[in-house]
Order: structure tokens, then C-alpha cells, then sequence
């Protein structure tokens, strides 16, 4: 468990506040099952045309840098050929499981219209929910880092099984702050929170998230929920209720 007082709680969301389960088994095929009609019918949208841009250029980075298997996306060819590449180029990045900012800012655009509509509800373990409340109460500032996006964060919380839960929740940040697996990246979440490193508890179901923040001198906890990877050796604390955790 925690080792020590913190004041800030710093929380992934997909094997910690949430079941995989949720994110492979609900929201990756919402959108690989509207993909080619929802990038078809909102084509001429300018929020659309945004995201094809972002992908564009991702997919022009990832040409550059020999990343096999990736798909060009050509903005010069007719309208038909590019909405056949950029369709190409997402259903690729979902195989292999990208955590890139161009994906998962799309992902999140096209889950803000199942929300809305209802046809989505984000999914919550009811002791981190609990959990969140009790920081909350205790003056513990709480704040999400998840590779998806900071939209897509919002929704799952905003739109969750146990109602609005973003008032709870200070703040948020995605990969745009840097990789999960780099200790710089955590340095940077707490330099722009304003506390020392050791103030902050960071809980996640990924070693090599925990590793890269106590590298950069936070607190760590495992989560251990159903359906998260295995794990081998470690020497993290480890959690499956979160309202056990110490105050």
C-alpha cells in the first residue's frame, strides 16, 4: 500500500478504474463496426477533416520511421482512395493496439456521439468509484493518465454506470504529456500539478507504468482486477479495493 501521506492521486483507467473488458470488448468495436460510415457521412464535417490531417501525419511519421506494416494516406488522391486509406490506416493501428495521439483523438470523437445517443455507458468498478468519492471527501486531489485520450476520459467518467463522476476529478492527461512507460512523462504530470513526487500516488495494472513512476519518485500501487494480465515478479504493493487503500 502506500507508503506514505499523498496528497494527489494519480489514475489510470483501463485494468484500474475500469474492467478491460469494457475497452476491448465494447469500445474498440463501436468503432470499428461504424467506422466506415460514420468517416463516410460526416466526410465534409471540419472536425472530421481535422482528425484524417492528424492521421495523415502520423502516417507519414510512421512511413519515415520504417514502422512496419503501416498504411499511407495520401490527402492528393480523390475523395474515394483517401477515405479508403484513412479506413486502412485506423483498422491497422486497432490491430495492433496503438497508443498514438492521431488514433485515440479519433476514437474519442467517434464514442462522444454513442454517449450522447445512449448507445454507450462507461463502466466503472463500484470500489473505485467509491474510492474516488473518498479522496475526494479527504481533500485528495484525484486526476486521470490514461493513453486514451483526455475526451475519451472525460466520457467514460461523465457518462459512467454510477453517473457523472468528473466532479470529483481535478484534472486529466493523455500521451500528449509523453509515453506511460517513460519516467519524463511523470515529472512532467507533476511539475504541472504543482506537488513534489513523492506526494503523489499513482495506481495502475501495468509494471512498466509503475516502474517509470517510481523512477521519477512517486508513490505506486498494482491494480489486480479480473481480466488484467498476468504479471510476473514484482516488489509493488498491490490493490483489488481501492477504498482500502490508506488515507
Amino acid at each position: 500500500m502506500a507508503s506514505q501521506k499523498y496528497d494527489v492521486v494519480l489514475l489510470d483507467i483501463e485494468g484500474t478504474t475500469t474492467p478491460i473488458s469494457f475497452v476491448h470488448d465494447v469500445l474498440f468495436p463501436y468503432v470499428t463496426n461504424n467506422l466506415k460510415q460514420f468517416i463516410e457521412s460526416r466526410w465534409d464535417d471540419p472536425s472530421v477533416q481535422a482528425h484524417v490531417q492528424a492521421l495523415a501525419e502520423q502516417a507519414a511519421a510512421d512511413i519515415a520511421a520504417g514502422t512496419d506494416g503501416c498504411v499511407a494516406i495520401n490527402l492528393d488522391d480523390n475523395t474515394e482512395a483517401v477515405q479508403r486509406q484513412v479506413l486502412e490506416n485506423i483498422e491497422w493501428q486497432m490491430r495492433a493496439d496503438r497508443k498514438v495521439g492521431a488514433l485515440k483523438a479519433l476514437q474519442g470523437y467517434m464514442w462522444r456521439f454513442g454517449y450522447e445517443r445512449g448507445e454507450l455507458q462507461g463502466v466503472m468498478f463500484t470500489d473505485a468509484v467509491d474510492a474516488v468519492r473518498m479522496w475526494s471527501r479527504a481533500g485528495r486531489r484525484v486526476f486521470i493518465y490514461s493513453s486514451g485520450s483526455v475526451e475519451a476520459q472525460k466520457l467514460i467518467f461523465g457518462f459512467s454506470d454510477h453517473g457523472n463522476l468528473l466532479e470529483y476529478v481535478e484534472g486529466h492527461y493523455d500521451t500528449r504529456v509523453g509515453a506511460k512507460v517513460d519516467a519524463s512523462s511523470y515529472t512532467a504530470i507533476v511539475r504541472d500539478i504543482g506537488v513534489c513526487p513523492d506526494r503523489v500516488l499513482f495506481v495502475s495494472d501495468s509494471i512498466r507504468e509503475l516502474e517509470a513512476a517510481d523512477k521519477a519518485g512517486l508513490q505506486t500501487i498494482l491494480s489486480v482486477r479480473p481480466g488484467n494480465a498476468p504479471v510476473g515478479e514484482h516488489t509493488f504493493s498491490t490493490s483489488s479495493d481501492f477504498t482500502q487503500i490508506p488515507l
